[in-house]
C-alpha cells in the first residue's frame, strides 16, 4: 500500500466541596428529601465556577471571566475563586483588575504558592518591584524547592543594580537544588558580567552536564572562551551549536569571524554585554521560564508568564509567537490567531507565525485560509525547504495538483540530490495520472538513496496495482521491509504482489499480519478479503469486507466493497443450493 506522509485542555473540576464544613459549600454526602430550589450563595458560586471551567475548556475566556466574576461576588471569602479570576485576568493582560483578586486570594490562603506567584507577578508587571520582591522572598521561604522565584528575584536585584543580592539569591537556589540548570546558567552569566570568567565557565559547564543540548548555554560558553582568548575551543562550541540548531545566527556569525582569523575578542565581549543588558530585564527571565513551562506542557502557566512579559514589553514579536503556540495548545484558537497576526512582516519570526496560522486553519478545516498563510510563509522565507514542503502538501489537499507539482518540481530542481523531494514529486505525478513520469521520478529517488523505503514501497505497489513487473515489485518491497521490517503498509504491498502472482496462501499470511499491525485500514482489510475469497474462505471474507465497508473513506470504495459482499453472498447461496 502506498503511503504519503490539540492537545486538549485539561478539564479541572476543583473540589471546592472539600471546604464545605468550614465554608458552607455543598459537601459530598447526599441528602434525600424534597428538592429545595433556593440555592445558597455558596452553591450558586460553585455552579458559576463550574460554568467558568467548562467555558475555559472550550476556549471561551469571555464567558469564563464573567462566570468567575459572578462566583467571586457570590462567595467573596473563597480564595480559590479569586485566584482563578486573577489568573484569567493576568492572562488577558488586565493586571490592575487582577491585583485585588490576587491580594484576596493570598489573604484567604497565605500558604498557596500559586496565588502568591500571581500577586508577585501582577505587582512586578505594574512596576511595584519592591513589593513583588517581598512576595518572591516569601515564596522562597515557604517553598524553597521551586526555582522560578529565585530567578525572578535575582533579575529584580540586578535591575536595581544590587549585584551582590542577585548573586546571593542564585547561590541560595543552588543550595536548595544543586542540579538546577537555570541556577548554574544565570550564575554563570552573572560571573561573566563581573569579569570572573573561570567561575563563569565552571557554572556554564555544570549546566551543560545537566543538559548537553542547550544551545543557550553553549553560546554563552563560546563567548566566555573567546574572552579568555581560546578561539579554537570557542569555534568547536559554535560548531556544536550549529549541529543542534543550523539556523543559529550568533553561532554562525561568531564562527565565521573566528574562521577568518579576525580574533575579534572585543566584539565577543560586546556580544556578551548586549546579551547581558537584555538579561538585566526580568522579563527575559520570565520568557525563559515560560519556555520551560511550554516544554513541560504546562500551557496555563506559560501563558501567564508570557502575558506578564507582554504587559511589561508590548509588541514583542517572539512573545506573541510563543503565546500563539501556547493558546493553540490550550484550545483558545481565536486568542492564538490574534497573537500570531500581531507579528509584523519585518519580524524574523514572521514566516514561523504564518506557518502556525496555516496549521490552525488546517485544523479548523479552513483549507483556503491555510493556503494563504502557507504561501505567505514561503514568500517570507523562500530558501526554507520545510516551508515549501508544507505548502506543497496544502496545495495537494486543496486538490490543486498542478500548483503542487510545479512547486515540487521547483524544490527538486533546487535540491537535485535530495531523494525525499524526488519522492514527493513522484507521488504527486502519480496522483495526477502521469504514471510514466511518476515511475521515472521514483526510480530517481531510489538511485539517490537505495534505502528510501517509501520510494521502494511506492514503486513496488504501483507495479502490483497494475499487475506488471511483479518480480521487480517483490524485490523492491522486500528492500523496503529490510529497512522497516514491521511496517504494516509495506507488508500489505508485499501481500498484494503475492495476490497478483496467484500465491494466495502467502498473500493471506502477509495481509493478516498487515491488518494486525495497522489496525482498521479499510484498503488492507479489502485486500485480505479478496485473498480469503480466492482461498475459498467465504465466511472470513464476508466478515472482513463488512468491517472494511463500515470504515471506507470514500463512497467509491464503499460501493465496491458492497458489490463484493453481494457477490460473496450469491456464492454462498449457490453453495447451499448445491448441497
Amino acid at each position: 500500500m502506498k503511503i504519503v506522509q490539540s492537545i486538549p485542555a485539561l478539564f479541572l473540576i476543583v473540589a471546592l466541596s472539600a471546604c464545605s464544613a468550614h465554608r458552607g459549600l455543598p459537601g459530598s454526602s447526599p441528602s434525600w428529601g424534597p428538592v429545595d430550589l433556593q440555592l445558597s450563595p455558596q452553591e450558586e458560586a460553585l455552579g458559576e465556577f463550574l460554568k467558568g471551567e467548562v467555558a475555559l475548556r472550550n476556549g471561551d475566556t469571555d464567558t469564563a471571566r464573567r462566570a468567575f466574576e459572578k462566583a467571586s461576588t457570590l462567595d467573596p471569602a473563597e480564595p480559590r475563586l479569586h485566584a482563578r479570576l486573577a489568573h484569567l485576568l493576568i492572562r488577558r493582560g488586565e493586571l490592575e483588575k487582577a491585583l485585588p483578586h490576587a491580594q484576596a486570594a493570598v489573604a484567604g490562603n497565605p500558604d498557596d504558592e500559586f496565588s502568591r506567584t500571581l500577586l508577585a507577578g501582577a505587582l512586578e508587571g505594574m512596576g511595584a518591584h519592591d513589593e513583588a520582591a517581598v512576595h518572591y522572598r516569601e515564596i522562597i521561604r515557604r517553598s524553597p524547592e521551586i526555582p522560578e522565584p529565585y530567578l525572578i528575584l535575582s533579575a529584580l536585584h540586578r535591575k536595581t543594580g544590587n549585584e551582590e543580592a542577585a548573586q546571593q539569591t542564585l547561590e541560595a537556589l543552588l543550595l536548595a537544588d544543586p542540579d538546577s540548570i537555570m541556577g548554574h546558567y544565570y550564575l554563570g552569566r552573572l560571573h561573566a558580567a563581573a569579569g570572573r570568567l573561570p567561575d563563569s565557565e565552571d557554572h556554564f559547564r555544570e549546566a551543560l552536564r545537566k543538559n548537553p543540548r542547550s544551545t543557550i548555554v553553549l553560546i554563552d560558553l563560546g563567548l566566555v572562551e573567546e574572552m579568555q582568548q581560546r578561539p579554537q575551543a570557542a569555534a568547536n562550541i559554535y560548531r556544536r551549536v550549529l549541529i543542534l540548531d543550523p539556523e543559529n545566527a550568533i553561532a554562525r556569525e561568531r564562527l565565521a569571524a573566528l574562521l577568518i582569523d579576525q580574533k575579534k575578542f572585543d566584539e565577543a565581549l560586546e556580544h556578551f554585554r548586549a546579551l547581558e543588558r537584555i538579561e538585566d530585564d526580568p522579563t527575559e527571565t520570565r520568557v525563559k521560564i515560560a519556555l520551560v513551562y511550554l516544554d513541560q506542557g504546562d500551557y496555563d502557566r506559560a501563558a501567564t508568564e508570557l502575558e506578564l512579559v507582554l504587559r511589561a514589553s508590548p509588541g514583542r514579536p517572539e512573545v506573541h509567537y510563543y503565546l500563539g503556540i501556547t493558546y493553540s495548545e490550550l484550545g483558545e484558537v481565536d486568542t492564538a490567531r490574534e497573537n500570531l497576526r500581531a507579528i509584523p512582516k519585518e519580524a524574523t519570526i514572521f514566516a514561523d507565525a504564518q506557518l502556525q496560522l496555516a496549521y490552525l486553519a488546517q485544523q479548523q478545516g479552513e483549507i483556503e485560509e491555510a493556503a494563504i498563510h502557507a504561501e505567505a510563509a514561503v514568500a517570507a522565507r523562500p530558501d526554507a525547504p520545510g516551508l515549501m514542503t508544507y505548502r506543497i502538501a496544502i496545495e495537494r489537499d486543496r486538490g490543486n495538483l498542478p500548483t503542487a507539482i510545479a512547486l515540487a518540481q521547483q524544490l527538486s530542481d533546487q535540491h537535485p540530490e535530495n531523494d525525499r523531494y524526488q519522492f514527493t514529486l513522484g507521488a504527486l505525478l502519480d496522483a495526477s495520472g502521469d504514471r510514466v513520469e511518476a515511475v521515472v521520478t521514483m526510480r530517481r529517488a531510489i538511485a539517490l538513496n537505495p534505502r528510501n523505503s517509501e520510494a521502494l514501497n511506492y514503486l513496488g505497489y504501483t507495479f502490483a496495482e497494475q499487475g506488471i513487473h511483479l518480480e521487480e515489485a517483490e524485490s523492491l518491497i522486500l528492500r523496503a521491509l529490510a529497512v522497516q521490517p514491521e511496517d504494516g503498509f509495506y507488508l500489505d504491498s508485499l501481500g498484494w504482489v503475492y495476490f497478483q502472482q496467484g500465491r494466495y496462501a502467502r498473500a493471506v499470511e502477509k495481509l493478516e499480519l498487515a491488518v494486525e499491525l495497522t489496525g482498521n485500514d479499510p484498503t488492507i482489510q479489502e485486500h485480505l478479503g479478496d485473498a480469503y475469497r480466492r482461498m475459498g474462505r467465504e465466511a472470513e471474507a464476508r466478515r472482513i469486507y463488512q468491517t472494511a465497508g463500515d470504515s471506507a473513506p470514500s463512497e467509491q470504495q464503499r460501493l465496491r466493497i458492497q458489490d463484493k459482499l453481494r457477490t460473496n453472498e450469491s456464492a454462498n447461496r449457490s453453495q447451499d443450493q448445491n448441497l
